[in-house]
């Protein structure tokens, strides 16, 4: 699947990863930041976004018969995915101390089998390409679901867990310490890549439809992670107008943590804004995006 979905922008050079190509072309001080700050929990940075959804809901509403099962994640997933297209930087990744910009688009979502306390839980992992619309957000994610909700069903990363948790602690630990120095140089196996839900653009957990209100969660220091975002429940809340009158609004929160060692402030903050303006207008997912942005920081030629 990864083959379908790569970002053919560019060719390999040495010093390339399977999952991404090299940057090179960055700030010095972003060529030194991930020496000193080598963990991804020592570069965690965090922000929210309150979401009115009342024109979310009327848009679903509106489109439920030609989107089908069409849902507000699937609202915040395409805005994510249009969003890694206009700013690719979002989508980078810090693999021991070297930046690196990812060669496809990846969420990983955990869900459950069955709604209780003891009901299986695993991550599928859908892949989208940045010209994906709306349309094509749902059908990838729907076939993904449909292919890992049922219980008893066991997907790749299913069987590797239930592999390695057979085998003696000692064991266990070196092939980890083993996986992880071989992902350090980028010649990981890949069946492991592709079970693996920590190699992915983006972590993303809706909490809010078991009524939980967002949270921060943390990135993972094994992997490419270098976002988790966390819807939480729909809540009520009071606004200020434009005449400072207060108005009711329904709202989800979307809680981000981010690694910053991929891009500087200035870029972040024009992301969320961005972000922002996205969700709050879904209607522009209905189309691919006019033009797709690629990563000048590998400074190449782009392909044919």
């Amino acid at each position: 699947m990864l083959k379908d979905n790569k970002l053919k922008y560019f060719r390999w050079h040495l010093g390339d990863r399977y999952d991404g190509w090299r940057v090179k072309k960055v700030d010095p001080i972003f060529a030194v930041v991930p020496f000193i700050l080598n963990k991804r929990v020592d570069s965690e940075v965090f922000f929210e976004i309150k979401i009115p959804i009342d024109k979310i809901e009327a848009f679903i509403k509106e489109h439920k018969k030609e989107i089908p099962d069409l849902s507000i994640m699937h609202v915040v997933m395409a805005s994510i995915v249009r969003l890694i297209s206009q700013r690719p930087y979002v989508n980078r990744f810090v693999v021991w101390n070297k930046v690196f910009a990812r060669n496809h688009v990846s969420f990983s979502l955990a869900i459950k089998r069955s709604l209780s306390d003891e009901g299986e839980e695993t991550v599928i992992k859908p892949y989208f390409l940045p010209t994906d619309t709306l349309s094509d957000i749902v059908q990838k994610t729907n076939k993904e679901l449909e292919n890992n909700q049922q219980v008893g069903q066991e997907n790749s990363s299913d069987a590797i867990s239930k592999v390695m948790g057979f085998l003696p602690d000692f064991l266990l630990r070196a092939v980890v310490v083993l996986i992880k120095q071989l992902d350090k140089v980028g010649i990981m196996p890949k069946p492991l890549f592709h079970a693996s839900p920590f190699h992915t653009s983006i972590f993303l957990t809706n909490i809010g439809s078991i009524g939980i209100e967002s949270i921060y969660h943390h990135l993972y220091e094994f992997g490419t992670c270098s976002m988790f975002a966390a819807m939480g429940k729909k809540s009520r809340s009071f606004e200020l107008n434009k005449d400072g009158a207060a108005t009711q609004a329904k709202t989800i929160l979307l809680k981000f943590v981010l690694d910053e060692r991929i891009c500087d402030g200035f870029y972040y903050a024009s992301t969320i804004r961005m972000i922002d303006s996205i969700i709050s207008n879904p209607s522009v997912l209905l189309l691919p995006p006019e033009k797709v942005i690629v990563d000048d920081g590998v400074g190449r030629k782009r392909l044919d």
